[in-house]
């Protein structure tokens, strides 16, 4: 949900005051502040749909599930990014960049909705800033034009597995946490674009 630069380069500090005196959402990336747009009826319910699996089999496992409006920091040895996650778990204690409690340091779970404006996004640079955070165990990909699901997972040693789930017979699991997610579930009352032309 990323659209156009708004101005030139800010600081780190000057985009969080920015971004905390805003109506709207931005994210930061590397000194440009970039404004984010709406997002569609399928693309709310499969976050809605997700999140509330999450939250009633993860709260056991002591993990909080957050949608939308939770900031992630992702500072690299030559970058630094604030983006918003569709959604993100964080398992235990969160850490946060500041007092204000409202940029998370160390998210386990990254889910995005994938949409035609920022696929490639979250496939390339998101997904390799994604990597850098030492706590990330698990990014998932969540097609709204059709059923599929795409996971990748992060071992003990640092090695990334990759999985994918296309039927909504299926289910993808949650690593780690010997949970898994029904595909049925992550697409309640989502019709897709060819059920709406009828074909």
């Amino acid at each position: 949900m990323v659209a156009q630069p708004q101005q030139t380069r800010f600081t780190p500090e000057e985009y969080l005051a920015f971004e905390r005196a805003s109506d709207t959402k931005h994210e930061y990336w590397d000194g440009e502040i970039v404004a984010m747009t709406g997002a569609r009826f399928n693309h709310n319910m499969i976050v809605t749909n997700v999140v509330t699996m999450l939250n009633n089999r993860l709260r056991k496992h002591g993990c909080r599930t957050l949608a939308n409006d939770m900031r992630v920091k992702i500072g690299m040895s030559k970058r630094l990014l604030y983006v918003y996650p569709d959604i993100v778990m964080v398992c235990g204690e969160p850490q946060f960049e500041d007092g204000v409690f409202d940029t998370l340091q160390n998210p386990h779970l990254v889910i995005e909705v994938l949409s035609e404006s920022t696929e490639h996004i979250d496939r390339g640079a998101k997904f390799s800033a994604y990597r850098a955070l030492p706590s990330l165990w698990g990014y998932i990909l969540i097609s709204q034009v059709q059923a599929k699901v795409e996971y990748f997972y992060r071992d003990d040693n640092g090695m990334w597995t990759i999985g994918e789930a296309n039927e909504l017979s299926e289910s993808i699991p949650l690593a780690r946490l010997d949970e898994s997610l029904p595909l049925d579930e992550i697409y309640q009352d989502v019709v897709f674009p060819t059920e709406e032309a009828g074909e």
